[in-house]
C-alpha cells in the first residue's frame, strides 16, 4: 500500500490518454468542396458522437491580415464574427481586458470540456467504486472475521500509549480529513441528491458552506499532518520484524495469532507512509487550487516527465504550456483522484481503530490501553517501555 501515491502516477496518465483520445483527432476527408469550412460529415460524426479534427478551425481564425489582426466585428471587417469567436476559443485572438489579472484575458477556455466530461464521468464513477469496494470489503471482513477480541485474560492494568501531544496532532489531523472528506464528497456528489431535496437556493447555501469549510479546514490539516510527521516518523522506519507481521498477516485473519511489533506494526506502518505521502500530495494540489497564480504546478512537472521520455512511451503528448484555468483542472482531478484512495484508506483504519478491534480505540481516546491488548498487539514495544521502567526504578509502567 506503500506505493498507492506512486501507482496514482500512471493512473493520471492513463486518465490524460482518456482525455486525448476523447479529443478531436483528424479524420480523412476532403474539405475543398466547402472552402475549408464545416461539413456535414463532421455535425453528423459530433451527433453521433465521434471524435472529429478541429485543426480546420483553430488554425484559420481570420487572424492572418491586417483587419483581422484589428479583431473588428461586424459586416464591414474582413474578419467575421465565427473567425472572431474561433480565435478566442483557441487563445490566439490578440485580446485587451480592463479587468487585472493572469486569467482575465482567457475569454472562452476551449480545454474545459474535457475536464468537465472526465469529471462527471469516469473520475466519479471510478471513484464511486473503490470506495464501495472498500466498504463491502470491511463489511466482509466483519461478517467473516467478527471484532478481534482480546485473546488472553485482562489484567485490569493500564498502560501509557499515546502522550497528549501525539493525540493531539493525531485528532487534528483526523478530524480535519473528515471535514475536509464530507464536504469535498458533497461539493462533487451533492447537485445530484440535495437539488432535488431542498432545491437549487438552498443547494447553493450548503455548497457555499463547504466551500468556506474545505477551504479554511486545509491549514488544519497541513498542520497536523505536520505534527503527525515529526511525532511518529522514528517509530514508522520499516524493519525486519514488519516482514515477519506481514508474513501471517498481522495475526488479522486467524485467531491466538500475534505476530510481534514495536510501537507500531507493518500495518500501521502502511497506513502512516500513506498518509503522509497521500497528504502531501493533496496538500500540494490544493494549494494549487488555492492559490493558482502563485503556485502552478503541473506545466512545470509535465515538462519534467516529458524529459523522461515516459509520456512518448505510452504515446502522450502532455502540454507544457497551460492557463490558469487549465492549471486549476489538472490540479483539481488529481486532487479529487488522491482523495478517493485516502478517503479508503482512512475507512480502513476507522474500522480497525474502533469496532474492528478491541481495545484499539482507547489508545486514542485516553491514551492508555490493557496491558494485555499491549502484549498481544505490540509485544515489543510493552518490553521496551517496562525495561525503560525498570531501569528508572519503577516497579511497573502500569496503573
Amino acid at each position: 500500500m506503500r506505493l498507492i501515491p506512486i501507482l496514482l502516477i500512471p493512473l493520471f496518465l492513463a486518465s490524460f490518454a482518456w482525455a486525448q483520445e476523447t479529443a478531436e483527432t483528424p479524420p480523412d476527408q476532403d474539405r475543398s468542396s466547402t472552402g475549408g469550412a464545416t461539413t456535414l460529415e463532421d455535425i453528423m460524426a459530433r451527433q453521433r458522437g465521434e471524435t472529429v479534427d478541429n485543426s480546420y478551425r483553430s488554425g484559420n481564425t481570420g487572424q492572418g491580415n491586417a483587419e483581422g489582426l484589428l479583431g473588428q466585428l461586424g459586416t464591414r471587417g474582413v474578419a467575421s464574427d465565427s473567425d472572431i469567436y474561433r480565435a478566442l476559443r483557441y487563445g490566439s485572438a490578440d485580446v485587451t481586458v480592463s479587468a487585472q489579472g493572469p486569467a482575465a484575458g482567457v475569454l472562452i477556455q476551449d480545454g474545459g470540456m474535457w475536464w468537465l466530461n472526465f469529471r462527471t464521468g469516469p473520475l466519479r464513477t471510478y471513484g464511486s467504486y473503490i470506495l464501495g469496494a472498500m466498504l463491502v470489503a470491511l463489511l466482509a471482513f466483519f461478517l467473516i472475521r467478527g471484532r478481534i477480541r482480546i485473546d488472553g485474560e485482562k489484567t485490569g492494568r493500564t498502560i501509557t500509549r499515546f502522550s497528549g501531544v501525539e493525540r493531539f496532532g493525531h485528532w487534528l489531523f483526523a478530524g480535519s480529513f473528515l471535514i475536509l472528506g464530507a464536504t469535498g464528497l458533497l461539493s462533487l456528489y451533492g447537485r445530484d441528491f440535495l437539488i432535488p431535496l431542498l432545491g437549487k437556493e438552498g443547494f447553493a447555501t450548503i455548497a457555499q458552506g463547504c466551500k468556506w469549510l474545505h477551504n479554511n479546514m486545509a491549514w488544519a490539516f497541513i498542520l497536523g499532518l505536520v505534527i503527525v510527521t515529526v511525532t511518529w516518523i522514528a517509530h514508522n522506519i520499516p524493519n525486519r520484524t514488519d516482514l515477519k507481521w506481514l508474513a501471517v498477516g498481522g495475526g488479522l485473519f486467524t485467531k491466538g495469532s500475534h505476530p510481534p511489533a514495536k510501537k507500531f506494526n507493518a500495518g500501521q506502518k502502511i497506513i502512516f507512509w500513506s498518509c503522509i505521502l497521500l497528504g502531501v500530495s493533496i496538500s500540494l494540489s490544493g494549494l494549487s487550487l488555492l492559490f493558482p497564480f502563485e503556485m502552478p504546478l503541473f506545466a512545470k512537472s509535465f515538462a519534467l516527465a516529458n524529459a523522461t521520455g515516459l509520456p512518448q512511451m505510452l504515446g502522450l503528448t502532455l502540454p507544457e504550456l497551460m492557463s490558469p484555468q487549465e492549471e486549476m483542472q489538472y490540479a483539481q482531478v488529481w486532487h479529487v483522484m488522491v482523495a478517493y484512495v485516502f478517503i479508503a484508506i482512512i475507512l480502513a483504519h476507522i474500522y480497525l481503530g474502533s469496532v474492528g478491534m478491541e481495545g484499539a480505540f482507547e489508545a486514542m481516546g485516553s491514551g492508555e490501553v490493557e496491558e494485555q491488548w499491549a502484549r498481544e498487539h505490540h509485544s515489543l514495544w510493552l518490553e521496551e517501555v517496562q525495561e525503560k521502567a525498570a531501569s528508572q526504578g519503577t516497579a511497573s509502567p502500569a496503573e
